[in-house]
């Protein structure tokens, strides 16, 4: 059923450069995926491999000289990639949602969280008044969980602990009933059961009212709890996406069979964890064929000749030649 919905959200074939002195140095390379109305999109990955690059890019929040070099990005069927300035400034907030890690640099200590959801309420929903953006604020402290909203509406930031004050940034994100959130690493600065209640308040509020979410985190708990499907990355590039469950349980690409097998099981006794071996590239000494090659035990003269493009599964997509004629 999911399958056949329109997508909320569609990057096609996405570029990102950043123009220097010393050359131009590829951020993203050649990124394609979609999120669906109410579905969650987990994208994981090293420090590094271009999550958050992703997550900016769809903001239309790149850090000069950093500049989309290629590819589109469509939301609802509209492209906005080549949008301008004031043109984005319409769309994030009202067509796209932000939660970002820390939510003391989302919210401004010197106003209530009160006036601050009604500020955005009233910015991004013309003509509604004081008194309508109040109730409303009131209504979405409520729906994310505050005790007593009509009381707490009137309190600063720092009257709410790290987790309440996650759940009103999600309440922020929310205000103007976006079509897509991007929710950047929005568990990391929160207690490992204060993650477990975000987590599951960000699934329910996304299935309820229907909005796509693009899940940036480092962590694989967080992806099996909240997402749908998970797209992984690597040195800027997409290597892997499918459904969750396959994904987590049968990975396809050796990379994410390295992340996987990172984790330590429940109650298992061994005397050191398993890691990968060596480190990302930089994004100025990427190696030729397939990035991941040097720290690759199945690597054969082919992913050190050739980049392997994304190749259908069982389940989803792996750039892996393993699935196509073999590394030779």
């Amino acid at each position: 059923m999911l399958d056949a919905t329109p997508s909320c959200l569609e990057v096609r074939n996405l570029v990102v450069e950043f123009p220097g002195r010393h050359g131009t140095v590829t951020a993203l390379n050649d990124i394609t995926l979609d999120i669906r109305p109410g579905e969650i999109l987990g994208v994981v990955g090293e420090s590094g491999a271009g999550k958050s690059m992703t997550g900016a890019a769809i903001l239309g929040l790149l850090e000069r000289p950093g500049r989309i070099a290629g590819g589109e990005i469509s939301l609802a069927g509209r492209r906005i990639d080549g949008l301008g300035d004031r043109a984005m400034e319409k769309v994030r907030g009202r067509e796209i949602g932000a939660i970002f890690q820390d939510p003391l640099t989302s919210l401004n200590p010197l106003f209530t969280v009160g006036a601050q959801l009604s500020e955005t309420i009233r910015q991004h929903i013309p003509g509604t008044s004081r008194a309508q953006a109040r109730a409303r604020a009131v209504e979405l402290l409520q729906e994310v969980g505050i005790p007593a909203p009509q009381e707490r509406v009137d309190h600063f930031p720092h009257q709410f602990s790290g987790g309440m004050r996650q759940r009103v940034v999600i309440a922020l994100a929310l205000a103007a009933r976006p079509k897509l959130i991007i929710a950047d690493e929005p568990t990391t600065a929160l207690d490992v059961s204060i993650q477990a209640q975000i987590t599951g308040l960000l699934r329910k509020l996304c299935k309820e009212h229907d909005t796509a979410v693009m899940l940036v985190t480092h962590d694989m708990g967080v992806i099996a709890e909240t997402a749908d499907r998970v797209a992984v990355m690597y040195a800027g590039r997409l290597i892997e996406i499918g459904p969750v469950e396959d994904v987590l349980k049968s990975p396809a690409h050796p990379y994410t069979r390295g992340l996987m097998a990172s984790i330590p099981a429940l109650g298992a006794r061994v005397r050191t964890l398993h890691q990968i071996d060596g480190a990302m590239p930089r994004l100025n000494a990427i190696p030729a064929g397939c990035a991941f090659n040097p720290r690759c035990t199945l690597a054969g003269p082919r992913c050190r000749r050739n980049r392997p493009d994304l190749i259908p599964t069982r389940s989803g997509q792996a750039a892996c030649w393993l699935y196509e004629g073999g590394v030779e």
